[in-house]
């Protein structure tokens, strides 16, 4: 039997467009909206329900389930659920939590997106090998707080989505060369 043949895969070029975007200390959250009309919401490993959620995200969904639907569209939709309550908290009150989505071409429109719905905010786009220093965006961030909670002066640092290569980096305003839990 011959083995099945694998090519080697397309090397994306380095001088491509990224998009930095602030890295929002939340908890992962994903909406899959099926063809057939399925809906499910996710955290970052696994289906959760409003009985067995996480900080309550399947709640906030299935009671925002029509408006997802409809504004989304069908698809996985991933973000980041945060606010008060969840990780850093960001300063926002009485139990106030947002979702964010990490798609931020497709959702930057406001009239597009569904209203219950936020995006994460974009820091700067560009060529990658023009962007200079990656410390200088951190220390803008570090300096001026939250782009997505303005006023909070405690964030946690960005992502570099590489367009070509189709991956995302994080850089951390603290302990970067640590992973979580170190």
């Amino acid at each position: 039997m011959i083995e099945e043949f694998t090519g080697f895969p397309k090397i994306a070029r380095l001088s491509s467009e990224v998009v930095i975007t602030e890295k929002i200390d939340g908890t992962n959250g994903q909406i899959l909206i099926g063809e057939n009309g399925e809906f499910l919401v996710g955290s970052r490993k696994q289906w959760i329900t409003p009985e067995k959620d996480n900080h309550g995200f399947a709640r906030w969904a299935y009671d925002r389930k029509e408006e997802l639907i409809s504004g989304l569209g069908i698809g996985r939709h991933f973000g980041e659920w945060w606010g008060s309550g969840i990780q850093r908290g960001y300063g926002l009150p009485n139990g106030e939590k947002r979702f964010s989505l990490f798609n931020v071409h497709r959702w930057s429109d406001d009239l597009v997106r569904p209203k219950c719905c936020h995006v994460v905010p974009i820091i700067k786009e560009g060529i990658f090998t023009e962007i200079e220093n990656w410390n200088e965006v951190l220390e803008d961030l570090r300096v001026h707080g939250s782009y997505a909670a303005p006023g909070f002066m405690n964030p946690e640092g960005i992502i570099i989505y590489h367009k070509a290569a189709n991956i995302m980096f994080k850089k951390t305003i603290f302990n970067d060369e640590k992973g979580k839990g170190e």
